[in-house]
């Protein structure tokens, strides 16, 4: 249930109330994808006529509409359906992922209207060039838009340790970017006059997939999202964590194997991404070091479905060192799910046996009798919807000041 205030809460006017009010009800719909008055009602703990009062500042901004619902079959007057303006009101999310970078305009409620992808090379440090191509996909989105569709915000998730607040990228272990102003350069680059917002791909995985996919409802959960590395996000509580300065949950770098580890990107041998990573998996099953990426990763679970040894020797390996991993977050945090997302998705089938063997033996039993596995239901667009989340956050905080401010601009824009 989401928090709403009420008049006699110390310390708040009337003012912060109807506006924090405000925004409960926008997030509301917005994570529902559409909800009733009456629903609205229950869920917030207001009353018909204060939702009512709410919901026709927000219709008459142009952010939600009312309708009746399609399918009444109730008996007397059916409570009105309020929904998002997905159509009108849009923020830009983009995605930085080793091999590939990807754009989406999404809508209010969380829905992709149309999206762009281009590959990456890997070819160390690049900013320029990922600014540069996601400025361009970026800017054809905006452009594609209707005519009277606006842009309240831009996310950006990027495969690396982001300072919070600016969109640095302090640390990206896969290409060598260190202390990279990336959230400033896409901002200056796209030209919309909107800061982008930046976080961590695992983070906003978990985020996404806790609000919209296999986790959705859950207070804690999980989520692993395999690229070259691995990288994790972790919600408590309903919240995620994020730590003292906003690098937490770096779970690709907790030590499995410290006395014959494998080096890993960040300095240390024997982390997780190092023994379960994509070079990991492709080494243990014989394939030669060009061959790399996502194909190649399908390619071994393929084969070792078919049968052949060295495949499913790997996959075996590969998921013990996954198990330990998992059996380790499991005791720490108790957690309710653990999803799987990114390049794991594809090999998890194969290693579900082995997974789920290692939290037999390593978990304790009281932690492990209720944890449910399961793989990311919005797949690839996981790291992505969570950018997209980002970029919706000023418009839900403070729905009618954001969407005025950002109003205005646009008319200044086109005079």
């Amino acid at each position: 249930m989401l928090h709403c205030r009420t008049a006699g809460e110390i310390g708040l006017d009337r003012e912060e109330i109807r506006r924090h009010n405000v925004g409960a009800l926008l997030r509301s719909v917005h994570l529902s994808g559409g909800i009733s008055r009456a629903g609205l009602t229950r869920e917030l703990g207001l009353n018909r006529s204060t939702i009512m009062a709410l919901t026709a500042e927000l219709t008459d901004a142009g952010l939600v509409r009312e309708e009746l619902p399609k399918d009444s079959h109730q008996q007397g007057r059916p409570s009105l359906m309020v929904l998002p303006e997905s159509e009108r009101i849009y923020v830009l999310a983009f995605d930085v992922a080793v091999d590939q970078l990807a754009a989406a305009r999404i809508g209010l409620g969380g829905v992709v209207l149309e999206r762009a992808v281009a590959a990456r090379a890997r070819a160390g440090p690049d900013l320029e060039y990922v600014v540069n191509v996601l400025a361009r996909l970026g800017r054809q989105l905006h452009q594609a838009a209707p005519p009277t569709a606006v842009c309240v915000g831009v996310g950006a998730s990027y495969c690396g340790m982001i300072k919070p607040g600016d969109g640095t990228v302090r640390f990206g272990p896969d290409l060598g970017w260190v202390d990279q102003e990336f959230g400033a350069e896409l901002s200056r680059k796209l030209g919309l006059e909107l800061p982008v917002l930046v976080g961590n791909e695992a983070h906003l995985g978990a985020v996404a997939e806790q609000q919209r996919g296999a986790g959705t409802g859950m207070r804690n959960l999980i989520y692993l999202h395999g690229d070259v590395g691995v990288g994790g996000g972790i919600i408590a509580g309903g919240k995620l964590l994020d730590g003292d300065t906003g690098y937490g949950c770096e779970v690709g770098h907790i030590v499995v194997n410290p006395m014959n580890g494998r080096p890993c990107g960040c300095g240390s041998w024997g982390c997780l991404e190092a023994e379960v990573g994509e070079r990991a998996l492709l080494d243990a099953a014989g394939r030669p070091a060009d061959l790399f990426g996502r194909d190649a990763v399908r390619a071994v679970a393929h084969d070792a479905g078919r049968g052949d040894p060295a495949a499913r020797d790997a996959l075996r390996r590969i998921g013990d060192w996954l198990g330990v991993g998992v059996a380790n977050l499991i005791n720490l945090f108790n957690p309710g799910m653990v999803i799987f997302g990114g390049m794991l998705r594809d090999i998890y089938p194969g290693l579900a046996t082995y997974v789920h063997t290692r939290i037999a033996v390593n978990v304790l039993p009281v932690a492990r009798e209720r944890v449910r596995l399961e793989v990311s239901a919005l797949g690839d667009d996981a790291t992505l919807i969570g950018a997209g989340e980002l970029g919706f956050s000023h418009l839900l905080h403070d729905p009618l000041v954001e969407y005025q401010n950002i109003s205005k601009r646009r008319s200044q824009e086109q005079i």
